[in-house]
């Protein structure tokens, strides 16, 4: 069964370029992940600090190994430093039958 989540943070103000560029390349490793099925990010039109990512791997395992990579510890660890809060807002989601 895929593992599908939505992730959920804003980013602070003078920060927005930063966290640009640190989810382009985000992006670009998780979508080499063999377990990955989808990574979309995006930001909300109406405020461009607002960031919504839409996350799917192709199964428990696939997601587990997206989360010790190495390039994800590095982003989530510098990204601490960029958002308010304490950090990402994830939802879990399932498919409807």
């Amino acid at each position: 069964m895929t593992k599908t989540l939505y992730a959920e943070f804003t980013v602070k103000e003078g920060s927005e370029n930063r966290v640009a560029e640190m989810m382009a390349t985000l992006a670009e490793h998780v979508r080499k992940e063999p377990g990955n099925v989808t990574f979309l990010p995006y930001t909300r039109e109406t405020n461009p600090r607002e960031y919504f990512v839409f996350e799917v791997y192709r199964d428990e395992q696939a997601f587990q190994d997206h989360i010790v990579a190495e390039y994800g510890r590095e982003f989530n660890a510098e990204l601490a430093d960029h958002i308010e809060g304490d950090g990402s807002v994830l939802t879990w989601l399932k498919p409807l039958a």
